[in-house]
């Protein structure tokens, strides 16, 4: 089903699954989900017929089954794992963040350099000397990376990680990563996102 489905419309499958997954009717329509959204009307149809075909006429998409299709396509019911390199303040706090699970992801482990931060970390979960990291997601298959380190260091452990065999990298250090071809990389920057936001509510 992804193969057929336009990356821009899969970045808006999971607003709409959350939102969705939060109503308790039978059935939702696409005007509902694109006033709720602030999205328009005609773009939500589009991207809801990739996924499921047509709602009914003055009825819309019965919620129980879009819930399921929007599931399949994300992959929400065939869980990823996933590692957190850079146990920081921020590291810590994804690591003991558990909404990841709603999406299909599992975080597995953190790794970092300083020796004070190994041991069990929020959520019981482990923080392990970033040596180990390469040998951790080829024996777990792990596929995605958060990264959360300084952008001195991101590009070399970006490397190595690359190296282990991550294809998808969601990237909180403050520059841009250079990649080889079938690695996917989502820049995340906390900071110019609050900017736009005080540009926008300062208006």
């Amino acid at each position: 089903m992804q193969e057929r489905v336009a990356r821009a419309t899969l970045g808006r499958l999971p607003d709409y699954l959350q939102y969705v997954r939060s109503i308790e009717t039978e059935t939702i329509s696409a005007t509902r989900i694109a006033n709720a959204l602030g999205l328009g009307e005609v773009q939500v149809r589009k991207d809801l017929a990739a996924v499921c075909g047509s709602g009914r006429p003055k009825i819309g998409y019965e919620t129980s089954a879009l819930i399921k299709d929007l599931e399949d396509v994300l992959g929400v019911r065939t869980c990823s794992g996933a590692v957190i390199v850079g146990a920081g303040k921020l590291g810590l706090a994804l690591l003991g963040y558990k909404g990841f699970n709603e999406y299909g992801i599992e975080i597995k482990a953190a790794f970092d350099n300083d020796s004070k931060k190994w041991g069990e970390g929020p959520g019981g979960l482990s923080v392990f000397p970033l040596k180990d990291c390469e040998k951790f997601c080829k024996k777990n298959g792990i596929k995605l990376a958060i990264l959360t380190v300084p952008a001195s260091a991101a590009q070399e452990i970006c490397d190595m990680i690359v190296k282990a065999g991550i294809k998808g990298i969601l990237n909180f250090a403050p520059c841009k990563l250079k990649v080889p071809e079938g690695v996917t990389v989502r820049q995340e920057n906390l900071a110019l996102s609050l900017a736009h936001l005080n540009i926008i509510t300062g208006e």
